[in-house]
């Protein structure tokens, strides 16, 4: 049991204290340590674009900090950390990119017994045992209160991908691409891990699970974990996990395409420290990695008892999220569905008024992606 205290299962409202700086929000790799920024930088040639010259300064101060909070950290907490032990397999949510992924995190996290990766700890995943209490509570009014991609609500103690938690760690991730998007993709072989090498994929994992066993240490309720990428990372997770269950989640295609993209470019102009250009080659990108992705899903998903691995649509989440949920815990043996009906049906109540984007695809493009996912198309029952 965790010396700290335990949260609750509910991700607490975040404080509406007006932002004394409203040009100002922190990018991710205000996260990193000095070495991981300092490597970042020199990939791209220290070429950093003159309106983002302040935030690359502020950046390379505040990775100092990092540095020193990290040490401390370690110090502190390494010995216990590396005694703590899971104390139930993960949850992992698969899907790709704008599948409804975040609206399913956001049911299944409602369960008492489960507990998640926050933004916080994936923002300053080397620190944040030491520093969470003592710097959310201040530093929340420069967060916005929603995503600036589908207006969700966001937050320090709002759920958030382990992926951002990897790439401040120093671990390669496709992420890293929204730091200079001149460039195009990066770390492409880290989407499947399948071109690794030994001593890369054991750092990859090494990272990964010492992330976990912190979030452990500060609470140790059942992790339900939500990164798109790990669709593609099936293999490895057993190799870590082999009691772990998956619940995947799949769209409609058309939305899918032309939401990732405005996904990816949402991202590369709130993350960027250069000028985007045209981001011509995020369109290429979405259709790549998608492929990609399912490509090693479909593969991995063979090593998968019924009992291991749920699917369903997201169109049938949306029209009956009560039944579907209740099905995935009977069906992946999570326990009573009852303790979860009542925090999930207010936490749904709160949502009910969100409005989901909606996207016009032109014919030639509509072709191009139904010919490009033909088998998403025809093993999830989607009309072309």
């Amino acid at each position: 049991m965790s010396l700290l205290s335990q949260r609750s299962a509910t991700p607490p409202q975040q404080r509406m204290i007006k932002n004394p700086f409203p040009w100002y929000a922190p990018r991710f790799w205000h996260g990193m340590r000095f070495s991981t920024w300092l490597r970042s930088l020199a990939r791209n040639r220290f070429i950093v674009s003159l309106d983002r010259i302040p935030a690359a300064l502020g950046i390379t101060a505040i990775s100092g900090i990092n540095s020193a909070a990290s040490a401390i950290d370690h110090l502190v907490y390494s010995g216990r950390i590396a005694r703590t032990e899971l104390t139930s397999p993960p949850i992992f949510i698969l899907g790709h990119w704008r599948a409804g992924t975040t609206f399913l995190h956001e049911l299944l996290i409602r369960d008492p017994l489960h507990t998640y990766a926050t933004t916080y700890q994936c923002f300053a995943p080397h620190h944040f045992v030491l520093t969470d209490r003592w710097i959310t509570p201040w530093t929340g009014m420069f967060l916005p209160s929603r995503r600036p991609m589908d207006n969700m609500a966001a937050g320090w103690q709002r759920p958030q991908e382990d992926e951002f938690a990897l790439g401040n760690l120093g671990v390669p991730t496709p992420y890293a691409s929204m730091m200079f998007p001149q460039h195009g993709p990066l770390n492409e072989e880290y989407l499947d891990l399948q071109s690794l090498s030994p001593a890369e994929l054991e750092i990859w994992k090494c990272e990964l699970l010492r992330f976990f066993r912190r979030i452990t240490f500060r609470d140790p309720r059942r992790i339900v974990v939500k990164s798109p990428p790990h669709t593609a990372r099936i293999r490895t997770i057993l190799e870590m996990f082999p009691d772990a269950r998956f619940v995947h989640l799949v769209r409609d295609p058309y939305e899918l395409f032309l939401s990732t993209i405005n996904l990816w470019k949402s991202l590369n102009e709130a993350q960027r420290m250069q000028t985007v250009g045209e981001q011509a080659w995020v369109e290429e990108y979405v259709l790549r990695s998608h492929e990609t992705m399912y490509a090693a899903y479909e593969q991995d998903r063979e090593l998968l008892s019924e009992d291991r691995l749920y699917e369903l649509r997201f169109e049938d989440l949306i029209a009956e999220p009560s039944e579907m949920l209740r099905d995935v815990y009977a069906q992946l043996d999570l326990g009573d569905f009852s303790r979860v009906e009542t925090p999930m049906e207010m936490h749904l109540a709160d949502v009910k008024k969100h409005r989901r984007n909606h996207y016009e695809l032109p014919e030639d493009k509509r072709e191009m992606v139904r010919s490009r996912w033909a088998g998403y198309f025809e093993r999830y029952g989607y009309e072309g």
